[in-house]
């Protein structure tokens, strides 16, 4: 019996899996071998991550694969769902098992690993007791995905697949919408979605918005509603990340940010503040001065957990490490370097909390959640430069404003869209909007041919 290149252990004290009677009938295709020994590389990838299945070995015969993983005897969270009673979880309890989910959601977009089918019954409980943990299986959808990149074919479960997924530009936000509809089938009872055919489902999901009004949800906290309208926005770009979702009150435990992972997007959002303008870096800074704490909370987490020894500042080293776990990139010391002195706006050498918000805003998330909220914040945004309060942004006020002794012409010349020397509320807006469009246009994906298909 050969080893698919894991280190082999001692399989005393180990439980083997069986496989599914139609997965060994598959073993004899070599795509499908292809699909497992991809499915061990994840397993390989999550390895001692509190809440996935541990993967312990995986060896293949002649007509088979044999994978030897960790025994959860708690049975399927479909499972529990149903045995509750009106098939509702309690707020406290759903929270619980809901961030367990998410923890496994961002710790894979940051390997830059895509689950593609999160749905009750892949999670999976630990024991029976009532406390057990929550742990993820079944990979075999999964995949890894380049950074800017889609997956362009449509796999998952009818009732969970997001909206992009049918679309045919998929990426890790999709894996967020599942949660959104779990979390939604927790506090309720019902599905989101629902049709008696799968294209029915799909035409509900498209275009359609989950019912708050129907029992229970009158019943169900302002909080907890917050949190599901939020992951089942259908634009993708809006909708919150996996780490942000561990950042929202609902769902978070504790006071720090020790437990939440760092947010691939956030490591993006970094990696793209360097491509900037000087322009559009000295608005995004402005703007960044504008949000209060309770609007910030997510990059406050996110900064703690970079800022390993709590100094209140995050150094060259700190950063290192940081950008290190972004894995789809793997940059060398020089970009590191180049990210933080672009980042670091008085050149002190270390990135402060307001440096840091500058070049991790979310833009599209701002402007297009609460549009009410994104006038007033660019508004003010744009009145740190505009002294007189004009209505305009003069020479004299960007040289005021940026402390720049050269000319001020290159940085009035890519905001002032319509060449009057100066620079209107609407202008600077656009600047501010065009920060959550990629200076870059994206590869087109190659995606795998052989994904289970709905």
């Amino acid at each position: 019996m050969a080893n698919l290149g894991i280190l082999m252990l001692p399989l005393i004290n180990l439980i083997p899996i069986v496989l599914l009677s139609r997965r060994l009938i598959r073993m004899v295709l070599p795509i499908a071998v292809e699909d497992v020994k991809r499915e061990v590389r994840i397993l390989k990838a999550l390895t001692g991550h509190e809440n996935v299945v541990q993967f312990y070995n995986a060896f293949e015969d002649e007509n088979y694969v044999y994978i030897v993983m960790e025994l959860c005897e708690g049975g399927e969270l479909l499972d529990r769902i149903l045995s509750k009673k009106d098939s509702r979880y309690s707020e406290k309890d759903a929270a619980v098992v809901v961030r367990q989910m998410l923890k496994v959601a961002a710790q894979c977009h940051l390997h830059g690993l895509v689950h593609r089918d999160m749905k009750p019954e892949n999670f999976l409980f630990k024991s029976p007791k009532e406390d057990s943990s929550l742990k993820a299986t079944d990979f075999g959808l999964s995949d890894f995905i380049k950074p800017g990149r889609k997956f362009t074919d449509i796999v998952g479960s009818a009732y969970y697949v997001a909206p992009e997924v049918l679309k045919r530009k998929s990426g890790p936000e999709s894996d967020v919408w599942s949660i959104g509809v779990i979390t939604y089938i927790l506090l309720c009872g019902r599905r989101p979605f629902w049709d008696k055919t799968e294209g029915g489902v799909f035409k509900e999901v498209l275009r359609n918005k989950p019912d708050f009004r129907r029992k229970p949800w009158p019943t169900i906290s302002h909080g907890a509603k917050d949190f599901v309208k939020k992951l089942l926005v259908k634009d993708p770009r809006t909708r919150l990340t996996a780490s942000q979702a561990l950042s929202h009150p609902w769902v978070r435990e504790g006071g720090n940010a020790s437990d939440i992972p760092i947010d691939i997007s956030v490591l993006r959002n970094m990696r793209q503040f360097v491509k900037y303008s000087r322009m559009k870096q000295f608005a995004l800074r402005a703007l960044a001065s504008t949000l209060d704490e309770e609007e910030l909370a997510d990059l406050r987490d996110q900064f703690d957990a970079i800022d390993i020894d709590k100094s209140g500042t995050i150094s060259l080293e700190e950063m290192r490490q940081a950008l290190a776990k972004d894995l789809p990139w793997k940059l060398k010391d020089s970009r590191v370097t180049e990210i933080v002195e672009a980042i670091d706006s008085n050149t002190d050498g270390l990135v402060d909390f307001t440096e840091f918000v500058a070049a991790t805003l979310h833009i599209h998330q701002l402007h297009e959640l609460d549009n009410d909220k994104w006038q007033q914040l660019s508004q003010a945004a744009f009145e740190k430069f505009d002294v007189d309060k004009d209505g305009f942004i003069t020479p004299e006020e960007l040289r005021l404003h940026t402390g720049l002794k050269g000319s001020v012409d290159p940085l009035l010349e890519e905001a002032d869209i319509d060449k009057d020397g100066r620079i209107s509320l609407a202008e600077f807006r656009r600047l501010l909007r065009s920060a959550s469009i990629s200076s870059r246009k994206m590869a087109s994906p190659t995606c795998r041919k052989n994904s289970r298909r709905l």
